[in-house]
């Protein structure tokens, strides 16, 4: 590789078959795939067919040499403004390998996805995305960059993780057969989010769309027959990308819900590759980028096709505790809100227990009713 320069960004640019790589890589003898491993992690941690423990080594030697690089930089008698360019750099990668940070009480974090470049791209794992039964991917939208949200984007995909598995154990609790099912959530910000200068062009979203395919279709097949239930929670123009992959690229998921959305060129959930017509679709109160429809069809329209899902707050009538509202455009990841609550019911397959919107007015009522009984 170090004989052939651009031939890693090359190949990661236009990505052979994740089902290829699955077969190429458990074909190399173990001292090639060692071997590999020391000339290029950058390939490695970042080519889909490729174990995921094997990607995550990969990218923290990476993440963890460029740091080391940087910081010479910045500490040298290098001029202000090549200083200043490895301080930003710095910044940004020093916020990933924060968000790595777990303790014993939390689930394991692994790093899948490593851009030390540009605004820098990063994915970040909370579980075994090896043999969870239940995989969710976090995609989010405008004005999101690593140095400035990857410990948020990792915290909210702990939240969902946490939130994920108290559900399973309550059915666990509940019920006669004991499935012990697991969860991985993944805080995926694997592509360029757009900015002020670029949010009205379609161009990162097409980024975004080839991106998260290919990623969805590396865990399809470093599962092969033990296929995970696989979920996308999207948001904003991160919606748009979801919608453009899902419907433009050959796979399939089996849940997607969407919020804050500024709309999409799929027409419908009928253009969607998602079983059953699992979509739900989430609008805040002063949210001002849902029905935008600024890239194409509305998905919170009824002509869509979409479920209902609730943000504005309710009680659980199941958990007997009452759930908080989002308002605007950045509220739906907090903890205790209604929308954490019904992604984490969608994204393992209990979709039947999802608060509609129009339910919520309902639910409040059932709320205060009992408070005022007791």
């Amino acid at each position: 590789m170090a004989s052939r320069p651009g031939v890693v960004e090359q190949i990661l640019a236009e990505q052979p078959p994740a089902q290829e790589v699955a077969l190429w890589w458990g074909d190399l003898a173990t001292d090639r795939q060692a071997a590999l491993e020391n000339a290029s992690p950058q390939l490695l941690g970042n080519l889909e067919g490729v174990p995921y423990t094997i990607r995550d080594i990969s990218n923290r030697t990476v993440l963890d040499e460029t740091i080391v690089e940087l910081s010479a930089v910045v500490d040298s008698d290098a001029g202000r403004a090549v200083q200043q360019a490895a301080q930003q750099q710095l910044n940004m990668l020093s916020s990933i390998s924060a968000s790595l940070v777990f303790d014993k009480a939390a689930p394991e974090r692994t790093l899948i996805t490593l851009d030390v470049t540009g605004q820098g791209r990063a994915a970040i794992v909370l579980g075994d995305l090896s043999d969870a039964d239940y995989v969710s991917f976090l995609v989010p939208g405008m004005f999101f960059t690593i140095e400035g949200q990857m410990s948020y984007w990792a915290d909210a995909a702990s939240t969902l993780y946490s939130e994920q598995q108290m559900w399973l154990d309550h059915f666990d609790s509940q019920s006669v057969f004991t499935r012990n099912e697991t969860v991985a959530t993944v805080a995926w910000i694997g592509y360029d989010t757009p900015n002020l200068t670029n949010v009205g062009a379609i161009d990162n979203a097409v980024q975004g769309r080839d991106t998260l395919a290919h990623a969805i279709l590396g865990l399809q097949a470093q599962r092969g027959a033990d296929q995970p239930y696989i979920s996308v929670v999207a948001h904003s123009y991160g919606t748009t990308a979801a919608m453009m992959a899902l419907s433009e690229y050959d796979f399939e998921i089996d849940a997607l819900a969407m919020v804050g959305s500024p709309g999409s060129p799929a027409g419908s959930v009928e253009d969607l590759n998602v079983r059953d017509g699992n979509v739900f679709v989430g609008e805040a109160a002063w949210d001002p980028i849902p029905n935008s429809s600024y890239f194409g069809a509305d998905p919170g329209t009824e002509s869509f096709g979409a479920h209902s899902l609730g943000v504005s707050g309710s009680f659980d009538v199941v958990m007997k505790q009452e759930l908080t509202g989002s308002i605007g455009h950045n509220e739906y990841f907090t903890p205790g809100t209604e929308s954490m609550r019904n992604f984490a019911l969608l994204c393992i397959g209990r979709s039947d227990l999802v608060i509609p919107e129009q339910a919520s007015v309902v639910e409040r009522a059932i709320s205060f009713a009992s408070r005022d009984e007791s």
